[in-house]
């Protein structure tokens, strides 16, 4: 299958990543079923979407998009006729491969099986088929409408020619996919925000700092250098030399813990699960929420329009 090919695509879960993922398809012109078991949610995408749009200054194309798109209870529905579907549920291993031996036998034998899992490896769900060759992971960042980059993994099965179509599409839409060399768990990154978060979580319960400082302290430094140049690049700016030094001081007293941060387990068992239940890290009212998300959301389509040139 070629990138041109994939005309229909059938995104599985309409939260706060599918909804996204949807619109990101039928802005680019693909006719898009958008599934969801629960109806609310499927409600609520279609509101999300015309919102999104609006923030980016879109919404003379409000009704264009739409009309590319369905919203529906029915799985066969929204994939049967697809040539790709991306699978955006819950991060439940077991569901999502039940979830993919579902699929494989609904969708034709030509239709890309792609998950937008933030953690496990395509030849994980790919086990749960018996075409593993089609099965690939396409990560996206929150929110997909505004960051460029997909994660692209293909799993020991996985056909080139799958990685490719998939690849070359993204690339057609705008996106900045990259590929990865070998399935890692967490991919790339996840891995750089969870090795940042456990020595967060670490620098808070050992009294070291506030999380109102450690948010300053990012976004007033590290952050802002992070946007427009990567951490090899920060590296050569300072000389490996600086950062050898850094290191012999440093890297014994790094938190090397392979358990969850206490932190994050306490807020976990407290249900406690940030923006969505109005309290994590920091209380949180739905004004506070929406300010925080659509403060992200211009700051990265601002910082991608520096970084093009515009």
């Amino acid at each position: 299958m070629n990138p041109e090919d994939v005309r229909t695509v059938g995104i599985v879960g309409a939260g706060l990543m599918g909804h996204s993922i949807a619109q990101e398809f039928a802005v680019a012109g693909c006719q898009v079923a958008l599934n969801d078991v629960s109806e609310e949610r499927l409600g609520h995408a279609r509101e999300r979407i015309r919102q999104n749009l609006e923030m980016l200054g879109r919404s003379q194309e409000v009704d264009e998009v739409e009309s590319r798109m369905k919203f529906t209870g029915d799985l066969r529905t929204a994939v049967e006729d697809a040539d790709l579907v991306v699978e955006a549920i819950t991060e439940d291993i077991e569901i999502k491969r039940a979830l993919f031996a579902e699929l494989e036998s609904i969708c034709r034998e030509d239709t890309i099986l792609a998950s937008n899992t933030s953690t496990f490896m395509p030849s994980q769900l790919a086990e749960a088929t018996k075409t593993p060759g089609r099965v690939v992971v396409t990560h996206y960042f929150n929110p997909p409408h505004v960051v460029p980059l997909v994660e692209v993994v293909g799993g020991r099965d996985t056909s080139p020619e799958t990685i490719e179509t998939v690849r070359d599409l993204l690339l057609s839409q705008g996106k900045k996919p990259v590929v990865l060399g070998t399935e890692a768990l967490g991919f790339i990154a996840n891995r750089l925000q969870a090795a940042l978060l456990r020595e967060c979580f670490a620098l808070v319960e050992n009294g070291v700092a506030r999380p109102e400082d450690i948010d300053t302290v990012v976004t007033t430094s590290l952050g802002r250098r992070l946007g427009v140049a990567g951490p090899f690049e920060v590296f050569d700016a300072a000389g490996a030399d600086v950062w050898h030094a850094i290191f012999e001081g440093l890297a014994h007293d790094i938190e090397s813990s392979t358990e969850v941060p206490l932190g994050i387990a306490r807020m976990v068992e407290r249900g406690d699960f940030g923006l969505k239940t109005g309290r994590g890290v920091y209380e949180w009212t739905p004004e506070s929420s929406a300010e925080l998300r659509s403060r992200i959301a211009r700051a990265v389509e601002e910082i991608g329009r520096w970084n093009d040139g515009e």
